[in-house]
C-alpha cells in the first residue's frame, strides 16, 4: 500500500517544535527499506534482510538486540535519537524473531512492539539505524518527506500527519517509498555493516559526550580537591557523577576530549583515561589500565591493560593486561589474561572483511579496524585476534594459533580444530557468567539463543 504523492508538502509538522516529538523507531535493516520508489531518491543497494539461519548484515551486533540498542558510542543508537531529537517513542519495528525479547527487556512499558494498528499516532517514523541525527534536518520534514542517505538507498526519517501514521508504518515496514517526496543526504549516518561502528565512533562519541556534559554538573580544574592525588591534565570538560569513585595516582588526560565518568563507577589507582572517553554506570578500570582515546565502556565492566578506540555494549571483561583498539565488544564478553588484537596491518593499506562467514569479501574504508566481537564470546590466555576479525555470538577460543576472518556462531576453536559450540553447555556457562553480575536469563532471551544455536551452519 502507497501514500499518496498529493500529500501536502505546504504544512509543517503538526506538532509543536518544542513538545516532544511522537515516534514510531525501526529497526530499519540495511536493504529492507529503499528509497528507490521515493520521488527523488536514489537507486537502492542490496538487500541485507534477516537470512535463514537468523544473521543479518549486522550480525553480531544485533544478534540479541534491535539494531537501535547497539551502543555505537557513549549511548546506544535509540538513546541519542531520543536526546537528539526529543522524541518520545510509542512504537518500534523491529524483526519478529527478536519480539519476544524486546518485550521480555521492556517489561512493563507501554511501547507497542510491531502492532502498527495499536501504536498511538506519530507525526515522524525514524530509522533506528540512523547514528549520527542532525535535529535540523529531520525535525523540519514535513508531511510526506523523507531523508534518505545517498550512500546506501536506505530512509533516514519520514514525517506524517498523526492520521497516517499506521498506514505508512504498514508502508514502511514493507520497505514501500511510494509516493515519499525525498531529500538525499550525501553523509554516511546508517548502520550498515558491524564495522560501521568503527567508521561513525569518532563523531558518535563527540555527540553523546557533548549531550551527556549538557545534562550534567561538569567538574572543573579547581573542583578536583574532592579527589586527592588525581592528575587533570588538558582544558575539555570533565563530569564525574558524585557516586564514582577515583583513587589517587589516577591520570585524566583531558587534552584532546572531555571524559565523563558514570554513576558507581571506579578508576583504581595508576590509571590514565585519555578523552574523549565514556566510562559507564557501575564500571571499573582496573589499575595501571591505559584507557586511550575514543573509548566508551558500557555498564558494569571491568577493564585492563591498553584499550583504544574501543566500545563496549556492556557486562563485558577484559580484566588483564594486552592491547585492544579499534574494537567493539558485545555483552557477557570475557577476554583472556594477555588476549591481544592487531588493529593495523603490516602494510598499512585498507581493512578487508567479510560480514558473514560466507560472505563475499568487502572493502571496509579503515585502516585501523580491530576486532568485532560478538555477545558471549571467550577467549583464552595469550590469544592474538587478527586485523579486521569478527566473532560471532558464543565463540569459545582457546587455540595458540591467531584467530582471523569471519568465525560462525558458537564456534569452538582449539587446535584440534573448529566445533559446534553445544547449546546446553553454552547456557550453561551463560547462566554462570550472568550469575555473577546477579542477573538470569529470561525465557525469550533462551529461546533467541537456541533459535540461532539450532540454525544451520553456513561458512
Amino acid at each position: 500500500m502507497s501514500l499518496p504523492a498529493s500529500l501536502p508538502a505546504s504544512q509543517p509538522m503538526s506538532e509543536p517544535r518544542g513538545d516532544k516529538l511522537h515516534a514510531i523507531v525501526y529497526e530499519g535493516l540495511p536493504g529492507a527499506g529503499q528509497a528507490s520508489s521515493a520521488q527523488g531518491g536514489p537507486s537502492g543497494s542490496q538487500g541485507g534482510g534477516p537470512r535463514p539461519d537468523g544473521l543479518t548484515l549486522l550480525s553480531p551486533l544485533a544478534d540479541l538486540r534491535p539494531t537501535f540498542d547497539v551502543r555505537t558510542g557513549a549511548l546506544t543508537t535509540l538513546e541519542r535519537l531520543k536526546l537528539v531529537l526529543g522524541l518520545s517513542v510509542v512504537g518500534q519495528i523491529v524483526r519478529e524473531e527478536l519480539v519476544p525479547l524486546v518485550r521480555e527487556r521492556a517489561g512493563a512499558s507501554a511501547v507497542v512492539v510491531n502492532h502498527e494498528d495499536r501504536m498511538p499516532p506519530a507525526t515522524l517514523h525514524v530509522n533506528g539505524r540512523c547514528v549520527l541525527p542532525r535535529a535540523e534536518e529531520i525535525i523540519a520534514l514535513r508531511p510526506g518527506e523523507c531523508l534518505v542517505e545517498q550512500r546506501s538507498g536506505d530512509w533516514i526519517a519520514v514525517a506524517c500527519e498523526p492520521a497516517q501514521s499506521a498506514r505508512l508504518a504498514k508502508q514502511l515496514r514493507a520497505g514501500d517509498l511510494t509516493g515519499l517526496r525525498a531529500t538525499v543526504v550525501d553523509r554516511h549516518v546508517l548502520l550498515g555493516r558491524a564495522w560501521h561502528v568503527r567508521t561513525l565512533r569518532d563523531a558518535a562519541l563527540a555527540l553523546d559526550l557533548s549531550l551527556l556534559m549538557k545534562r550534567e554538573q561538569q567538574i572543573h580544574p579547581h573542583a578536583l580537591h574532592a579527589y586527592p592525588g588525581v592528575t587533570l591534565i588538558g582544558d575539555h570538560p570533565l563530569d564525574i557523577a558524585a557516586s564514582a569513585q577515583v583513587f589517587p595516582s589516577v591520570v585524566l588526560d583531558a587534552s584532546a576530549g572531555p571524559i565523563f565518568i558514570s554513576h558507581r563507577a571506579v578508576i583504581r589507582p595508576q590509571a590514565l583515561i585519555a578523552g574523549p572517553a565514556f566510562v559507564g554506570e557501575g564500571s571499573t578500570v582496573l589499575d595501571k589500565a591505559l584507557i586511550k582515546s575514543g573509548t566508551a565502556i558500557g555498564p558494569t565492566c571491568k577493564v585492563a591493560g591498553e584499550v583504544g578506540g574501543t566500545i563496549i555494549q556492556g557486562f563485558s571483561n577484559k580484566a588483564h593486561d594486552g592491547h585492544l583498539g579499534d574494537s567493539w565488544l558485545g555483552e557477557w564478553v570475557n577476554l583472556g589474561a594477555g588476549t591481544t588484537n592487531s588493529n593495523l596491518l603490516n602494510t598499512y593499506g585498507e581493512v578487508t572483511a567479510r560480514p558473514l562467514p560466507d560472505a563475499s569479501m568487502e572493502r571496509t574504508g579503515e585502516t585501523f579496524l580491530g576486532a568485532i566481537v560478538g555477545d558471549h564470546v571467550k577467549t583464552a590466555i595469550g590469544s592474538r585476534l587478527m586485523t579486521g576479525c569478527i566473532l560471532h555470538l558464543g565463540g569459545m577460543f582457546a587455540q595458540t594459533s591467531p584467530v582471523a576472518g569471519t568465525t560462525p556462531p558458537f564456534a569452538w576453536a582449539t587446535d584440534a580444530g573448529v566445533k559446534r559450540f553445544r547449546l546446553d553447555k553454552f547456557l550453561e556457562v551463560a547462566r554462570a557468567s550472568m550469575s555473577r553480575r546477579k542477573l538470569t536469563p529470561g525465557d525469550a532471551y533462551v529461546a533467541r539463543i537456541a533459535a540461532l544455536a539450532e540454525a544451520p551452519i553456513r561458512g
